[in-house]
C-alpha cells in the first residue's frame, strides 16, 4: 500500500510558474559549477566583500557567548540605532518602538503583508516589480493588482494610475524606491501625494526601501520624511545589498508602535527573533559605514556608466540609464521575440546569463535584466559576448 498524503494549499500556490524566468539562470550556475566557461550576469549578489571589521565585530559578539534568544522585536540597541538614522534621514520623530528586526528584508515583506492582508483581498503593486514578491503574495493567497510604471519615460511612477486601479477589495498599495529591476526613484512630491491619497482612502502604503544607499545622482527620500503623517505608512530596509551582507539575513521595519505590536506578535509566532551576534554585527555596520558605503555606491556607479556606454554601442539593444540599484534593464525586442527567448539563446550561443524580463512583469517582457554584481573586468568580455551575439542577429 502505497501512501498518497495531502499537500497543503498554500504549498501548491508556491509552486514555481515563473515562465522560466530562473531556468536561465539556474542552467547557467550548472555549467559554470561545471568549469564552463559562463559569464553569470543574472542574480543580484553583490561581489563585494562585507566590511571586514563587520566581520570582526560578529566575530567579537560570538566569542562573548552572544548566541542566545534575542528580545522579540529585535536588540534594543540596534533598533535605537536604526531610529536614529530614520529620524536623520526624515527629520520626524522615530522611537525604537517603531522598529521590528527581521532575518532578511524579505521575511519582513512576508511579515507585513500576512499582517495587513486576508486571503483574496487586493495588494496594488507597481510593475516592474522585484520577482521575489510574487512567491509572498501568493503564500498569503492575495490579489495582486499590478500597476505599470512608465516603462519608456525612466521607469516613472503614474499616481493617476494607482487612484484608478483602487477598487473596494483594496487594503495594501506597495511600492518600491529606489526600484529593483529598473533603478527608478520615486521622487519626494510623488511620495507626498501617493501618502495622502491612501490616508484618504484608509489604505496602508507599504515602501520597500532596501537600494535606498545605493543612489548614484540624486538622494534617496524616503516615504516617511515625504508623507504628513505617519499612521499608515510602513517603511522596508536591510544590510543585504547596501553592506553586501545577503548572507547575513538582517533586515527591518519601521511604522507605528501599533502595527509594530502587532508585527512582534506575528513574528513571535513564526521565527522567534534573530540571531545575537548578526544584530551586533549590524549594529556596528550601520555605525560605521560612511566611508565603506561611500565606496560601494561609486564602485556601482562605475560598473552602470560602464554597462549602459556598452548598450548604447551595441546596435539592436537599448537601455535607460538607472538612476539607482545595482541592475540595468536592457531592451531586446529588435533581436528576439522577447527577453526570455534572448535570454535563452544568448546563454546558449555565448554562454552569457542574463535574467528575463517578464519576471517582473508583462511591462518588460521585452527586457533582460543585467547585474551590477560583478567587477568591471568581468562585465567586459561579458559585453564582448552579447555585442558578438547581436551583431550575429543582425546579419553584422
Amino acid at each position: 500500500m502505497s501512501f498518497n498524503g495531502r499537500i497543503s494549499a498554500l504549498s501548491e500556490r508556491l509552486v514555481a510558474d515563473n515562465c522560466g524566468v530562473w531556468a536561465v539562470h539556474e542552467r547557467a550556475v550548472e555549467q559554470h559549477a561545471k568549469g564552463e566557461d559562463v559569464y553569470l550576469l543574472s542574480v543580484g549578489d553583490p561581489d563585494l566583500a562585507t566590511l571586514p571589521s563587520t566581520i570582526r565585530a560578529a566575530i567579537d559578539s560570538l566569542e562573548k557567548g552572544r548566541t542566545h534568544y534575542a528580545p522579540g522585536m529585535g536588540e534594543r540597541n540596534l533598533r535605537e540605532i536604526i531610529s536614529d538614522i530614520e529620524i536623520k534621514a526624515s527629520g520626524k520623530h522615530c522611537d525604537p518602538s517603531h522598529v521590528v528586526i527581521f532575518p532578511g528584508a524579505t521575511n519582513a515583506i512576508y511579515s507585513v503583508m500576512s499582517c495587513l492582508l486576508n486571503p483574496g483581498e487586493e495588494v496594488i503593486v507597481a510593475e516592474p516589480m522585484y520577482v521575489g514578491y510574487e512567491s509572498i503574495f501568493k503564500s498569503i493567497n492575495a490579489e495582486v493588482v499590478p500597476v505599470k510604471l512608465d516603462v519608456e519615460q525612466e521607469f516613472n511612477l503614474n499616481i493617476e494610475r494607482i487612484k484608478r486601479a483602487v477598487s473596494a477589495n483594496t487594503r495594501v498599495v506597495f511600492i518600491n524606491t529606489p526600484g529593483n529591476p529598473a533603478g527608478n526613484m520615486i521622487s519626494e512630491a510623488q511620495l507626498r501625494e501617493l501618502a495622502d491619497y491612501c490616508l484618504s482612502q484608509n489604505l496602508w502604503l507599504v515602501c520597500d526601501e532596501v537600494y535606498s544607499m545605493i543612489t548614484f545622482d540624486e538622494e534617496h527620500v524616503s516615504l516617511r520624511k515625504a508623507a504628513a503623517k505617519l499612521d499608515n505608512v510602513v517603511i522596508i530596509d536591510g544590510l543585504s545589498k547596501s553592506h553586501a551582507m545577503t548572507g547575513w539575513r538582517l533586515g527591518w521595519t519601521v511604522a507605528s508602535t501599533e502595527f509594530s505590536q502587532r508585527l512582534l506578535d506575528f513574528t513571535s509566532s513564526t521565527i522567534f527573533g534573530c540571531c545575537q551576534f548578526v544584530q551586533d554585527a549590524a549594529a556596528f555596520a550601520l555605525s560605521n559605514d560612511e566611508e565603506y558605503i561611500q565606496g560601494v555606491r561609486e564602485e556601482y556607479r562605475q560598473r552602470r556608466n560602464y554597462v549602459c556606454e556598452r548598450v548604447a554601442a551595441i546596435p539592436g539593444i537599448s537601455c535607460q540609464v538607472p538612476k539607482a540599484g545595482m541592475f540595468v534593464m536592457i531592451r531586446v525586442d529588435q533581436l528576439a521575440e522577447d527577453g526570455l527567448s534572448f535570454a535563452e539563446d544568448l546563454l546558449k550561443q555565448q554562454k552569457v546569463s542574463v535574467l528575463p524580463g517578464v519576471g517582473f512583469g508583462q511591462s518588460t517582457r521585452h527586457y533582460v535584466r543585467v547585474s551590477l554584481a560583478q567587477p568591471i573586468n568581468i562585465l567586459k568580455p561579458a559585453f564582448d559576448r552579447i555585442e558578438k551575439y547581436a551583431l550575429a542577429q543582425l546579419g553584422q
